[in-house]
């Protein structure tokens, strides 16, 4: 499930995964809200925190993230990355050159930090 979390404003987007994520999730929910700031505002700032719930994602969900975020790459301008498995850390710096914009993890008990981070 992804909840958008209430600091989202103007161009940062910051959500909370939590379960596993799925194909419905992306394309119902992230994917179409991600999609409309980069419209109505040019790059955006994307704040992603896999809470202490966090089971990965689904095929598909997979899939919709990675072709999301190779499609935009262009449009992101921070992205952070906040708790989840050790594997998450590891995948996302192996992707993070064709992600484009600056990526920064945090582990989970620097949330508050990261959220200084995006707005800065």
């Amino acid at each position: 499930m992804i909840e958008v979390l209430p600091e989202s404003q103007g161009t940062i987007l910051g959500i909370r995964a939590t379960g596993k994520l799925t194909d419905q999730d992306y394309r119902e929910g992230l994917i179409p809200r991600l999609e409309g700031m980069i419209r109505d505002q040019g790059k955006v700032r994307f704040l992603c925190h896999l809470d202490q719930e966090f089971a990965g994602w689904e095929m598909g969900a997979m899939w919709d993230d990675a072709k999301f975020f190779l499609s935009h790459k262009d449009d992101l301008e921070k992205l952070a990355v906040v708790g989840g498995p050790k594997w998450v850390e590891v995948t996302t710096k192996l992707f993070a050159p064709f992600m484009g914009g600056e990526l920064k993890i945090f582990p989970e008990d620097q949330l508050p930090a990261a959220w200084e981070w995006i707005k800065s």
